[in-house]
């Protein structure tokens, strides 16, 4: 059984531990709810964007048919590489995640997502062998890669709280190079889709070739017809690394949301954990003590009976 002085020295340090966990914790709250905002404040833009592609590709098509509205007659002279399917030959993985640990098994469930999400695509595909290539945004995902001798094509670390434009830029600019030169036949993007702030779900959502957004259930100006100066193929052509950056920085937003929501949980688990640890050594010492104290009278009793 442990000695008092140890047991003493044990509550010390788990205090210690405790009142980091509580700054943590402090710090975490008071940056969740801004980052929340944040990322509540992008997704309109990026939802409005999604319709005035939407309206485009109808009028680029001639017509309401959503089917054919992807690359219509008139856009033929517009650049469409970013739409082009082909045979995936090389699939590429965009793994977006924090930069910093102490946030429960965020980043553990998103590299376990992503390994998972290529074992699907292969068998999707039949194709065991299928190569991938990794892009790593956030230095936890980062490492993972490096750890497991995965290919990793570019890495981008340390974006901070608010990802930059020019950040976002470079991204989309790496994915589109290696897209538009064939060394990656399609690229998909998993994140921590930000739920709550008790659930991040990892999300994979296709970048390239680029998806034709999916109409909302009502739009207020669906029988409003517009005149687009060109034309509206050219206009959504010229949209579309436009909505590549979009897709890219609302995953980054959330990232950082759910890296806080994750970690306020986090440590608030282990403060309390770390209380209720304290809590326990404070009656094994107790209990240490009364039975050092009851050893000592019954040493002097039995000294007393002797003399």
């Amino acid at each position: 059984m442990a000695t008092a002085r140890e047991i003493k020295r044990r509550i010390r340090a788990v205090k210690n531990i405790a009142q980091v966990t509580r700054a943590l914790q402090l710090v975490a709250s008071s940056k969740m709810r801004r980052t929340q905002e944040r990322m509540l404040a992008a997704r309109p833009y990026a939802d409005e964007l999604r319709r005035v592609l939407n309206k485009l590709a109808r009028a680029s098509a001639g017509g309401d048919d959503e089917s054919n509205a992807w690359g219509g007659e008139e856009s033929s002279d517009a650049d469409l590489s970013l739409l082009e399917e082909r045979p995936v030959r090389t699939l590429g993985i965009v793994l977006v995640t924090p930069d910093r640990g102490l946030a429960g098994a965020l980043s553990s469930n998103l590299t376990r997502r992503a390994l998972q999400f290529v074992q699907e695509q292969r068998a999707d595909r039949s194709n065991a062998n299928l190569p991938v290539q990794f892009l790593a945004v956030g230095r936890r995902g980062r490492d993972f890669i490096v750890r497991n001798r995965l290919p990793l094509l570019a890495e981008f670390v340390n974006l901070g709280d608010i990802p930059h434009a020019g950040d976002v830029r470079a991204i989309a600019r790496v994915i589109s190079d290696a897209y538009l030169s064939g060394d990656v036949d399609a690229w998909y993007l998993i994140y921590p889709r930000f739920v709550s702030s008790l659930v991040q779900t990892p999300t994979p959502i296709q970048l390239l070739p680029v998806q034709p957004p999916e109409a909302g259930e009502e739009e207020e100006d669906q029988h409003i017809d517009y005149i687009f100066e060109p034309d509206a193929g050219t206009i959504y052509a010229n949209l579309l690394p436009r909505y590549l950056e979009t897709m890219i920085y609302q995953p980054l937003l959330e990232t950082v949301a759910s890296f806080y929501a994750a970690q306020f949980v986090a440590m608030k688990n282990a403060t309390d954990n770390a209380s209720d640890l304290a809590d326990d050594l404070n009656l094994t010492y107790n209990k240490a003590r009364q039975a050092a104290i009851t050893t000592q009278i019954l040493e002097v009793v039995a000294g007393a009976g002797a003399l």
